[in-house]
């Protein structure tokens, strides 16, 4: 299609979003059917290469379109099934949705995460006929349906509602900062505040990746923007290219875990604790602080290994830059805090107000120009990223909620909750290791926020059940859905980079992994003091711990990765793991 139809989408898809925050109370069967039905173009149209769909793609793409506005049409009559499909239209409306979602999330993410959907589609179906406990008793063809397609029980389920009511409205946000000078505003304050220091070139990337990472919320596009800056500057000062690109692909990979915006999981768990996003943003800060701290740690310990010298001078920003382009970032994230948290609106209110002062801010650049063409670029940028952004979270989602629905149908993540408790034997520190190899392996076939989603379902209540807190349990599986980023065999973030600096990827992840020691210790120092994430009812313990954690991860990455003999090296990491388990309450 030609580009004027994309912006066209974006800019639809920006309005509808914004509209339904300023609404009011829009029917859930209404709004979220919408939510999809302006995703599915983006999701089986559009292409990075700009190949041309094929036919069949058109053809699934209007009959999803179709069924998601029948829906939105029918709402009224379609609450007072209860869930039980009538007719041969309902059905097939019913199939085609489940269709479209599953081909939405194979177009965006590959087929693994659809491959588990029908798994689940294929388990509800005919579930019934497995003997033992992992059998079902059997639902009714249109009951099983209908709880998907049209009710809240599936497909329109409160995790749609997130994608629909937060998450589209902080993906636009973020589309709009990236349109415009937040990203040079980034790097500036990085370059500015860390060139100087011995490892400057990878701690300017630790930092600008923290920045961006906290409105971007993905490893894959913070290495793609940040590394085409910061991985050239690292290997012109001669860093080895394994290095530079694992400082990358583990800086990185903290977006998904740094406020205020931490990816669509954050925006999820809010659902699913029903803790406030304030909440979850406080309890989640000490921990992506030490993260980042880690990383900078193990680049100070890199640095015994390797001559990794200062940005250069001229490569560093004027003062007079960095003041002008840190307001590009700092203005609506200032609007974004101070509607949370002084004025008290609601997350989405609050970062709608922050959209319009970054819109206003595409008007003009760092040298206060205000050019027609330049200004309609950074527009047309910010609309495409928006619509591309939402339809990508949008298909993860309504796949996802596949799952979650007939997991909820059939009962089978309360017989996972007991195969984990019996296969832990009723003690804690087993239930977290399995616990952390399961959203490990589920990690590297879906992205971070489904394996994260579908872990919590099933060990959620496993881990709740034998004394952890129903945050500590859910931050610590987000945590670990994180892994498969930096951990071979399948490591997203790792790949990219590599690939930008044209390495090996396994010496990249070898490296990363050293580097990202935080992302497997941190979440075990969630478990063993939880005062790490109680920074808004104690602040005081949550500093205690957040030293207590801090020297602990530094001690581990000093004895796994900077030279010296290996007697001292494992008496500092033992010693390290030590403190990290030790229980601080």
């Amino acid at each position: 299609m030609p580009f004027f139809v994309w912006t066209a989408l974006g800019a639809l898809s920006i309005a509808f979003h914004l509209w339904l925050i300023f609404a009011g109370l829009v029917p859930n069967l209404v709004s979220r059917p919408l939510h999809m039905a302006l995703a599915l173009p983006w999701a089986l149209l559009w292409s990075h290469d700009g190949k041309r769909p094929g036919a069949f793609n058109w053809a699934l793409c209007g009959a999803g379109i179709a069924a998601c506005l029948w829906v939105a049409w029918q709402y009224a009559s379609l609450e007072d099934q209860y869930g039980s499909l009538s007719g041969a239209l309902q059905n097939t409306v019913a199939v085609v949705l489940l269709v479209t979602a599953i081909a939405m999330a194979r177009r965006a993410v590959g087929w693994p995460l659809p491959s588990l959907a029908v798994l689940a589609l294929l388990y509800g179906l005919f579930g019934q006929y497995i003997p033992g406990e992992f059998g079902h008793p059997g639902t009714p063809l249109e009951s099983f349906l209908g709880t998907l397609t049209i009710t809240e029980g599936g497909l329109w389920g409160s995790l749609t509602g997130v994608s629909v009511g937060i998450v589209a409205i902080f993906v636009i946000f973020g589309a709009m900062l990236n349109a415009g000078q937040a990203g040079a505003g980034f790097m500036n304050i990085a370059a500015a505040a860390a060139g100087r220091l011995t490892g400057g070139a990878a701690k300017v990337s630790v930092i600008s990746s923290a920045l961006f990472g906290s409105i971007s919320g993905s490893a894959s596009a913070n290495v793609a923007s940040t590394g085409a800056f910061t991985l050239p500057a690292m290997l012109r000062l001669g860093y080895p290219r394994s290095l530079a690109a694992a400082v990358e692909a583990v800086a990185s990979s903290g977006g998904q875990i740094m406020p205020p915006l931490m990816g669509a999981g954050a925006f999820v768990m809010v659902e699913l604790t029903s803790v406030p996003y304030n909440g979850i943003m406080l309890a989640a800060l000490p921990s992506a602080l030490l993260y980042f701290f880690a990383v900078w740690m193990g680049i100070n310990a890199f640095a015994r290994r390797y001559d990794l010298p200062q940005l250069p001078e001229s490569e560093r920003p004027s003062p007079r830059m960095v003041i002008i382009t840190t307001g590009f970032f700092l203005v609506p994230f200032s609007v974004l805090l101070w509607g949370m948290f002084a004025a008290g609106y609601t997350p989405q209110y609050s970062a709608c107000l922050a959209v319009v002062a970054a819109a206003l801010l595409l008007l003009t650049d760092e040298a206060f120009r205000f050019e027609v063409r330049a200004i309609a670029a950074r527009l047309n940028h910010a609309v495409n990223a928006s619509g591309r952004q939402i339809a990508m979270i949008a298909s993860i989602i309504l796949c996802a909620s596949i799952i979650i629905g007939v997991l909820s149908i059939t009962g089978l993540g309360v017989k996972i909750t007991s195969v984990i408790l019996s296969g832990a034997g009723g003690m804690l520190w087993p239930a977290v290791l399995l616990t952390a190899l399961t959203c490990l392996l589920l990690g590297m076939e879906v992205p971070t926020t489904a394996a994260y989603v579908i872990c919590v379902s099933v060990a959620g209540p496993a881990l709740t059940e034998l004394g952890l807190g129903t945050l500590q349990a859910h931050l610590f599986v987000f945590w670990f859905a994180l892994l498969s980023t930096i951990t071979p065999p399948v490591c997203g973030a790792v790949f990219i980079a590599a690939g930008m600096v044209e390495e090996n990827w396994l010496k990249v992840a070898g490296k990363a992994m050293a580097l990202g020691l935080g992302l497997y210790l941190i979440p075990l120092g969630m478990i063993s003091t939880p005062g790490l994430i109680a920074l808004a009812d104690s602040p005081g313990a949550a500093l205690l711990a957040t030293i207590k954690v801090g020297l602990a991860v530094t001690m581990v990455s000093y004895g796994v990765i900077a030279p010296g003999p290996v007697l001292k090296r494992l008496l500092l990491t033992g010693a390290g793991l030590a403190i990290l388990l030790y229980p601080l309450h």
